[in-house]
């Protein structure tokens, strides 16, 4: 699979422009900060996925009975 088959296909949604940014120019500490910020971001959104996910467990019981 090709790294845009991953990518929205909107070229201004933040995603893409954090995946296509160019990482030369950054130094160890910006690099460092910014697996940080990634690392911050996934566990958000996990977080948010096991919300939605337990949101819809408890539909998924009320409308079962």
């Amino acid at each position: 699979m090709d790294e845009d088959d991953f990518l929205p296909n909107r070229p201004q949604d933040p995603l893409t422009q954090v995946v296509r940014q160019d990482l030369d120019p950054l130094s160890q500490d910006e690099l460092a900060e910014r697996i940080e910020v990634l690392r911050a971001e996934i566990a958000r959104v996990e977080a948010h996925m096991k919300a939605v996910s337990a949101h819809r467990s408890a539909a998924e019981q009320l409308f079962k009975k």
